[in-house]
């Protein structure tokens, strides 16, 4: 069994973590509860698509396993037994018909659910092209669903995969999982399909304003061995962070996808730091910390969102004078100062007071 657990132990999700233990398949993984160790496995590893960066794509010689329900489930609950895990990631290949692989991962589930009593987290990956009737049973029984785009649009997907359709496959069941109210996520695959910056950018604006997704993960494509794009250079993994600072911005801190499209260059974003970048291109003079609005606030570097929900509530009840004023808030002073005014100076003239 521990081969076939090695060989089905799913690497190429990225849920926010990094295995532990001297089990791969386990992973300190981000859920709605916080971080926690998740069991992170593959139902099959048998597939009909043919993704040119996947090392389980069709055409590949990897040796083939698949679990039966009642494997997968008890080999989950062995772990949970043992408080390795606190919660389940379960993906899958398609080996045939995405609905039959789709059924075999609900029935998984559902002994876990019932026969085994477990409460806890299950993140259900739904599959390319499975009907909207098994989506929604798996979504009763899991806490967390996703659908992978792998890539910015159809004629991107179309260069790394011919039998995968992006709008009918991929976006189509993300549009049934918001229809069902779930909570999902998504990823992409970053350099695999030499997409632009601009172009991921349009697609997480779309994401996440049509679909409200609670997170989008970008990870750098790496070049495996024995398949078609293995002399192809890695994606860059300063560039996967620079998106993840991008996605949290738009998200959390409710910039605009124009911000981010005024400091690209030829249609890539550089390696400095964004919210930088667009703070010289918003603030034409220091801002009064005083007198600034929240929207002008979140955009000052070295000031987070609840240091600007700090700085609301205690400059009603006095004013900020002091650079350790601003130091107590939580603000981050040497990223902060040239964009601010503290009691009428800026960074120029802040030797005056102190």
């Amino acid at each position: 069994m521990l081969e076939k657990e090695e060989l089905l132990e799913n690497k190429y999700d990225v849920c926010g973590g990094s295995s532990k233990f001297n089990l791969g398949m386990i992973y300190d993984s981000s859920t709605p509860k916080g971080v926690c160790p998740l069991y992170k496995t593959l139902y099959t590893n048998h597939c009909i698509f043919d993704c040119k960066y996947c090392h389980l794509s069709k055409n590949a010689k990897t040796k083939k396993a698949s679990f039966t329900p009642e494997e997968l489930a008890k080999t989950f609950m062995n772990l949970a037994y043992q408080r390795k895990v606190e919660g389940l990631f379960l993906s899958s290949s398609v080996s045939n018909d995405p609905d039959l692989v789709t059924e075999k991962m609900i029935e998984a589930v559902k002994l876990i659910r019932n026969k085994y009593n477990y409460r806890g987290y299950v993140h259900f990956k739904v599959l390319p092209g499975v009907n909207f009737d098994l989506i929604k049973q798996a979504s009763e029984l899991s806490d967390r669903m996703s659908v992978n785009i792998e890539s910015t649009s159809a004629s991107r997907l179309n260069e790394i995969s011919s039998n995968k359709d992006y709008n009918s496959d991929l976006v189509k069941r993300q549009f049934y999982l918001k229809k069902l109210n779930i909570n999902q996520t998504t990823q992409m695959v970053i350099g695999a399909a030499d997409e632009t910056d601009f172009e991921i950018l349009k697609t997480v604006k779309f994401q996440n304003e049509k679909l409200k997704q609670r997170r989008i993960y970008f990870s750098a494509f790496k070049p495996i061995k024995d398949t078609p794009l293995e002399n192809k250079e890695p994606g860059s993994l300063v560039r996967q962070n620079r998106l993840y600072n991008v996605d949290f911005l738009m998200r959390k801190y409710d910039f605009k996808f124009n911000e981010f499209k005024e400091i690209l260059v030829n249609e890539m974003l550089p390696k400095d730091d964004p919210k930088i970048l667009i703070a010289k291109n918003y603030f034409d003079k220091p801002i009064d910390i005083n007198e600034a609005s929240r929207e002008e606030l979140l955009r000052v570097p070295g000031i987070g969102l609840k240091t600007v929900d700090n700085i609301l509530v205690n400059r009603e009840k006095e004013k900020i004078i002091y650079k350790k004023d601003l130091v107590k808030q939580g603000v981050i002073i040497k990223r902060a100062m040239p964009f601010v005014k503290i009691n009428g100076y800026s960074q120029s003239s802040l030797g005056k007071f102190f």
